[in-house]
């Protein structure tokens, strides 16, 4: 990675931007403290809610930081099959007594206006999810001093992430908790994706842009893993979900180690687009009929989730979580990135002949 943006944090540790009120500025200014790259989640959230987040993380550290938008989505939902979805949920919203969501509360999360904020109060990263921004977005984003970094899920999505001029690449793998940051949504590929150390060789022959590896990531070895396989640093979201600095709900943080939830799977049950999380009682009854419909289906599900929350019911909440979710551990956010970077060093010494054989 370019040395100019090593140079903004430390170790190379990335907290991942995780929506619907995980990445508060508490958690990010942690990591940052401690020396990694913590980031705010714009997703889900209005132009000033985003503006008023990155004013609290300032007050709270003056360590660089990062900002994640989700791209607009363009519509090619089945109205008919998001309707026939809802009827499958009446059952839910009864049980819960609540109404089903508006689908068609918004596309494109305030996407201009929050470039708009960005342009006008730069913030030292910006990240993109769900594609890639066009040349002139990013183009924009440097003038104001802001590095730029795209998820891509595939060889040929990290060409389109080089394309549009970003610094880096962040290489998402099966393995990662919550949405797969596909560019298309296309239902025939579900369950087709890479895992992390293939995509991450992949990617490296493919682009000459810096890679930032994400998916599955909980232990410091496995940073050591990445970066030998030619990441240039790793993005963590689990690792930090279970923090207490996590804007997590208490059951969700439980959830991951919880024996009740013994796996992950890749659902659209929540969200109409696929997304990875604990396998609890509505994700095994609605993910086989969910479809291809985001973020409608985001929408709909949006007032069952909040009260099967709200009834302390883990099995009606979206649980997104990675393939390593087992190895949470329950540590301050700063203390995490300290015992990470301790392992990362340890393996290096062992990779390197260092070590015990």
């Amino acid at each position: 990675m370019s040395s100019a943006l090593t140079d903004l944090f430390p170790f190379p540790i990335v907290q991942a931007p995780m929506a619907g009120g995980v990445s508060v500025p508490q958690l990010a200014a942690a990591v940052c403290e401690a020396g990694g790259l913590g980031f705010l989640a714009a997703g889900y959230k209005t132009a000033d809610g985003m503006y008023e987040e990155i004013k609290q993380l300032r007050s709270l550290t003056g360590r660089p930081f990062g900002v994640n938008l989700f791209m607009p989505q363009p519509e090619y939902a089945d109205p008919a099959a998001v309707d026939v979805y809802a009827h499958q949920l009446a059952g839910e919203a009864t049980w819960y007594e609540a109404e089903l969501g508006d689908p068609d509360s918004g596309r494109d999360d305030g996407y201009e206006t929050k470039l708009a904020v960005l342009r006008d109060n730069p913030v030292p990263v910006v990240s993109f999810h769900f594609g890639a921004p066009s040349r002139e977005v990013v183009d924009a984003l440097h003038r104001v001093g802001t590095f730029v970094l795209v998820t891509a899920t595939t060889p040929d999505e990290a060409r389109a992430v080089e394309r549009a001029g970003a610094d880096a690449v962040i290489a998402q793998g099966i393995e990662a908790g919550g949405h797969q940051g596909t560019h298309r949504d296309v239902p025939e590929t579900d369950g087709s994706g890479i895992g992390l150390l293939s995509l991450v060789a992949q990617i490296r022959e493919a682009v000459n842009i810096p890679i930032v590896a994400a998916g599955g990531i909980m232990r410091g070895g496995q940073i050591a893993a990445v970066l030998a396989a030619g990441a240039a640093a790793a993005q963590l979201g689990t690792a930090f979900l279970a923090t207490p600095e996590s804007g997590a709900n208490a059951l969700h943080k439980q959830a991951l180690t919880n024996p009740l939830f013994v796996r992950t799977e890749l659902t659209r049950a929540f969200s109409g687009r696929p997304a990875r999380g604990l396998v609890n009682r509505f994700l095994r009854e609605h993910g086989p009929y969910a479809p291809a419909a985001y973020p409608e289906i985001h929408h709909l599900t949006s007032p069952l989730r909040k009260a099967a929350a709200k009834a302390g019911d883990a099995q009606g909440m979206a649980l997104w979580a990675g393939q390593g979710h087992r190895m949470a551990r329950e540590l301050p956010a700063g203390q995490l990135v300290e015992v990470l970077a301790a392992e990362l060093a340890a393996a290096r010494t062992a990779l390197s002949g260092g070590g015990v054989r």
